[in-house]
């Protein structure tokens, strides 16, 4: 069994950019900065012919290269928070691309996603954290906005669950390109 997901990768200076967010919220174990990226659709654990199958359907996908921006902070539990995250600033481009995903992976079979996207970059999971530091987080971070930067491909990711968190192996890449008439 393989544990799927769809993502964009960040660029290296946008991970080191976010990284220097990290810190002042005991509790929290922060995301590895190589390990940032936006997830499109999580797929989970499938058989490796499905895998095949997403695969294909991905690499049909035509949408075009558009910019990307990260913008503020947000936590996901509020009563009983559990992740902190980087937003990412609405896009038509972006929208675009996760539907199609989720068009395509449903062709194939795959059941659709019942969560709503909403795009963003986790930064830390939490576990048992104090609540007021957890806003103070959010408060310090909400204007926070790094740079721009274009999306021209996606991938396919692998997950691999261990003692010190997970492992993603970038399967395959899609390039985005001007889609046909």
């Amino acid at each position: 069994m393989l544990r799927l997901f769809v993502a964009i990768g960040l660029p290296h200076a946008t991970c080191i950019d976010l990284s220097m967010l990290g810190g002042g919220v005991p509790g929290a174990r922060w995301v590895d900065p190589e390990n940032y990226h936006v997830t499109l659709r999580f797929i989970g654990e499938v058989q490796s012919h499905v895998a095949e199958d997403a695969a294909s359907a991905l690499a049909a996908i035509s949408a075009r290269p558009f910019d990307m921006e990260i913008k503020g902070c947000g936590v996901f539990g509020n009563d009983r928070p559990r992740s902190l995250w980087a937003g990412i600033t609405p896009s038509d481009a972006l929208t675009h691309l996760h539907k199609k995903i989720e068009r395509a992976f449903q062709r194939i079979g795959l059941a659709p996603d019942k969560r709503n996207f909403m795009p963003h970059v986790t930064l830390a999971r939490l576990r048992n954290p104090e609540p007021l530091k957890v806003q103070q987080f959010v408060e310090q971070h909400s204007l926070y906005k790094a740079p721009p930067f274009r999306v021209d491909s996606f991938g396919l990711y692998s997950s691999e669950l261990s003692h010190s968190g997970s492992i993603y192996h970038l399967e395959e890449t899609y390039r985005l390109t001007r889609e046909a008439a």
